[in-house]
């Protein structure tokens, strides 16, 4: 045995000296979606091997791995440089910066299959290799998913035969973790863009919805709500520029298709991605951001084709281009909302303004189903049609607020603390204890969710009152100013009206529960005693006898309205425990 082991490690030393004398054979990079004919998209697996080989055989081709997974896998972030060097602080100073996201719905694998070929393509030759765009891609974001394979789950969709699972390995949706950042691969995520801080961003989808002529819809981030010289840019330039480019180009495409009624002839509106989503989140570093969502009943074969279009298409538009403004734009974008002393924390659709597309539908109808009795919608794709449809795309602020000048957080929420960090934020200790005069919210009215929605029973239309205190903090509490990168992303999170902010996340729910309270057989006679003492008090407490018949009618009541105004109240309870200081 020993004999046989010498013998095959000889014969290997000297295959491996004779490839040194030899040139070096490039693997065969024919992706499994080509060699099945467009019908087939590969497994994790194959995707990271691929990947691997790629960088082994190209200095242009660079493979790292981030973080980790809930899948217990890290992150794999692949990207493209001419000119080899993969230090993105000395990139970004002179290339713009395109960062792909792939398979955050694995069973949308076409961003995954577009985006192997087109790294090939630029390494290879194939592509003319732009000269200051440098494009990175994270290969799979959803692991866990992808490794659920199966061919069931998508069952509106049309192929590739297999494919991976919406949920990840703890059953989240991906696409509404990014500002919660439940999952690790949210973490990793984070980590990632901000070790790119990619100028622009593009995450890979396929759509689910009404049913059109076209192969390809954009779901660029909403243009309001990027804001300032950003959302002039991508609005009125970035976007008409990529539909003429891949008109010339032969393909079609259209917004989003998010229909108000029951089929698009009725008009729809833009989707408005607010901070949970991939878009939204990397909106709050001014990242020009766009998702990706071919159709759904169009074959496999073309909808990677028609991604593999539209990045190529983007790419060559910012190289020949854009380039020398996009990161002006960004850099102009984030000064002017530092000037700005009010932020816009709600939105609402615009319905004085629309813009008219020529749009590519089929007719649809309502017919009598032969299966439940009742009336169906079917589309008859041989009756195409193009007319005009109402696309309503503006939004407008709903609900804003002042800009601080600093937020004060106790440093016993860490929880928070550590994803302000994980988002590179600057973050300043209170060095002794210290009386700080501060405005202080209380939140005065909120809705809960009756349906748990990703692990959460989540808040909306929170409303909150305001006071100014004087309040003690104590060392190592943390002032966090305003006046930084992070500026929107601060503002997101920590107001509690903003629609994805941490308190309607349930971050705060603590505070929304009473710790100490009374019983009413001791209490009363302090009560009347309080009343007694405080003469105000007594007045407005007669009034609401008088005025209210419910408080009237109810000793609880009285006794807890009397129980709120004394010190034995906790200061804590309905007070958000984030602290503004005023510019």
């Amino acid at each position: 045995m020993k004999k046989v082991c010498f013998l095959l490690s000889l014969s290997l030393f000297f295959a491996c000296n004779s490839d040194k004398t030899t040139s070096k054979v490039t693997p065969d990079f024919t992706t499994i979606f080509e060699k099945s004919g467009g019908t087939q998209t590969p497994t994790y697996s194959e995707v990271i091997e691929y990947y691997e080989a790629l960088a082994e055989s190209y200095s242009q081709i660079h493979l790292e791995t981030v973080g980790t997974t809930d899948a217990g896998f890290p992150l794999h972030l692949v990207t493209f440089n001419p000119d080899g060097d993969f230090n993105f602080d000395a990139i970004r100073k002179e290339k713009t910066i395109v960062l792909v996201n792939n398979g955050i719905h694995p069973g949308e694998s076409d961003g995954i299959d577009a985006t192997m070929m087109l790294m090939r393509d630029l390494a290879n030759g194939t592509k003319k290799s732009p000269k200051n765009v440098v494009i990175s891609a994270i290969p799979v974001y959803n692991v866990g998913g992808s490794l659920n394979r199966n061919s069931g789950t998508r069952a509106n969709q049309n192929g590739p035969e297999a494919y991976g699972f919406r949920g990840n390995a703890q059953n989240y949706d991906l696409n509404r973790d990014f500002i919660k950042s439940d999952t690790r691969n949210a973490k990793a995520f984070a980590e990632i863009f901000h070790k790119v801080q990619p100028d622009v961003f593009v995450d890979n989808h396929v759509s689910n919805g009404a049913d059109y002529q076209y192969t390809l819809t954009h779901l660029f981030t909403q243009h309001n709500k990027l804001g300032h010289e950003a959302g002039t840019f991508l609005h009125k330039t970035m976007m008409p520029d990529l539909e003429a480019t891949l008109q010339k180009n032969n393909w079609d495409i259209t917004p989003y298709v998010n229909v108000f009624g029951s089929t698009p002839n009725e008009g729809f509106s833009q989707f408005f991605d607010s901070p949970r989503y991939s878009t939204g989140y990397t909106t709050l570093f001014n990242t020009l951001g766009l998702m990706v969502e071919t159709h759904m009943l169009k074959p496999y074969k073309q909808r990677v084709e028609g991604t593999y279009a539209l990045m190529d298409a983007l790419i060559e538009n910012i190289e020949t281009k854009h380039y020398k403004d996009i990161k002006l734009i960004r850099e102009k974008t984030h000064q002017s909302f530092l000037n700005d002393s009010k932020y816009v924390v709600q939105w609402e659709l615009d319905k004085s303004k629309e813009t008219i597309l020529n749009f590519k539908g089929y007719e649809g109808t309502f017919i009598e189903s032969d299966l439940t009795g009742q009336k169906r919608l079917k589309y008859d794709a041989t009756k195409p049609f193009t007319k005009e449809v109402k696309y309503s795309n503006y939004f407008k602020p709903k609900k804003e607020i002042t800009v601080p000048k600093a937020y004060i957080i106790p440093k016993g929420w860490h929880t928070i603390l550590e994803l302000l960090s994980l988002n590179n934020v600057t973050m300043n200790p209170i060095e002794n204890d210290t009386i700080i005069n501060v405005e202080t919210y209380h939140i005065k009215d909120f809705k809960t969710s009756k349906n748990p929605y990703e692990g959460h029973y989540t808040h909306y239309d929170t409303e909150v009152t305001k006071t100014s205190q004087e309040i003690r903090f104590k060392k190592g509490d943390i002032i966090v100013y305003t006046n930084q990168l992070a500026f929107r992303y601060l503002l997101e999170i920590l107001e509690p009206e903003a629609v994805d902010s941490f308190f309607n996340w349930n971050f705060f729910d603590t505070i929304l529960q009473q710790k100490e309270g009374f019983s009413a057989y001791v209490f009363e006679d302090e009560a009347k005693e309080l009343l007694a003492k405080n003469p105000e008090w007594k007045k407005e407490f007669l009034d609401l006898k008088t005025q209210d018949t419910a408080f009237a009618n109810s000793a609880s009541k009285q006794l807890r309205w009397i129980y709120k105004k004394s010190d034995h109240y906790e200061k804590a309870h309905l007070r958000y425990p984030i602290f503004r200081i005023q510019k």
